[in-house]
């Protein structure tokens, strides 16, 4: 089951279960609009892999599958795109 991380690796914004900013690599890594296209090139920083917008879990399925509440920040940020 997808993780639904509540926020960007990077900037740390948050990033709630219906956000159509959110985007995850293949290792569910998460990533706000801005930092993927402007800070990372399109490219995760942890894998190497590309970026697709991540799902969004209909609501009514939120209260059985929750979405994750611990966060993930990248304390050193993230590297520039070459």
């Amino acid at each position: 089951m997808l993780e639904l991380r509540p926020n960007c690796e990077c900037c740390d914004k948050d990033l709630p279960p219906e956000s159509a900013s959110a985007f995850i690599c293949s290792f569910e890594c998460t990533f706000c609009r801005d930092c993927v296209e402007g800070v990372l090139g399109g490219r995760c920083p942890n894998c190497g892999g590309n970026f697709v917008p991540r799902p969004i879990r209909p609501a009514r399925l939120l209260a059985k599958f929750p979405a994750s509440t611990t966060r993930k920040v990248k304390p050193e940020g993230c590297p520039k795109a070459a």
